[in-house]
């Protein structure tokens, strides 16, 4: 009996030191040392970052760092940084040493992503992270990514782990999406002018929970030119009760 009481206590000591999550904005900023009359180089980063620390929040911190550091550094040679600061230091650095190689060319470089949680339950939040980054050529590139993490573990959440069968809701979403963007059944689907590779129907890379239903985020590029810009789909949560699993 003594045993179990203890047992008891503990783990009543236990839930009362366990903190719920929160989150703050953490903000990162750097500009470039130097001249330049106009548009000088900088870069910033607003993130969301959980707190206290543990396990959990650090496993949702890494995440978040993550897909910023694929965001700011797309060399083709992986490259890891230790923070923000070191992120950010490397991005004007690139910016600089070209800028030192060809003094007479005119360098506008810029970065900028922001964070927000867009979706939180007990089984899943969603962060969106919107970027924009020009680094020389006709414009720059602007886009949406989503991080799916479970609150409980702080580990990311795959995106065919949403759904109680993956082809099943591909095949749903197909109908939909061509129905959106009026596609007859019978045609293939880039006859419309996108393009999906080997003219199969694809699921996007990002998902969004929204207050009206699940939005199907599909960037510059993925499926379409960046003249087309996204092409997006939103569906109701109604329809999506015999598929969707995490909400």
């Amino acid at each position: 009996m003594k045993k179990i009481f203890f047992v008891i206590v503990i783990a009543i000591l236990f839930a009362s030191c366990k903190k719920d999550l929160e989150f703050k904005t953490v903000k990162f900023y750097k500009k470039t040392t130097m001249p330049c009359k106009q548009g000088c180089p900088e870069i910033s980063v607003n993130v969301p970052f959980a707190e206290p620390k543990s396990e959990v929040s650090d496993s949702i911190n890494n995440r978040i760092f993550s897909v910023v550091q694929s965001i700011v550094y797309n060399e083709e040679a992986r490259k890891t940084f230790p923070d923000y600061d070191a992120l950010l230091a490397n991005f004007i650095g690139q910016y600089e040493k070209m800028q030192t190689e060809n003094p007479q060319d005119v360098f506008g470089w810029e970065a900028s992503v922001e964070g927000k949680i867009v979706h939180q339950s007990k089984n899943i939040i969603n962060f969106e992270i919107s970027h924009y980054s020009f680094t020389g050529g006709a414009h720059g590139y602007r886009g949406l990514r989503s991080i799916l993490v479970n609150p409980e573990t702080g580990k990311s959440i795959a995106n065919e782990d949403l759904f109680v069968n993956e082809s099943l809701f591909r095949a749903f979403a197909e109908k939909q999406f061509r129905a959106k963007f009026k596609i007859h059944n019978d045609s293939l689907i880039n006859s419309a002018g996108l393009m999906f590779e080997d003219e199969k129907f694809q699921l996007p890379q990002n998902f969004f929970y929204t207050k009206k239903g699940l939005l199907l985020h599909y960037n510059s590029y993925e499926i379409a030119s960046y003249a087309q810009g996204p092409q997006k789909l939103l569906l109701p949560y109604e329809v999506l009760k015999p598929y969707l699993k995490l909400k």
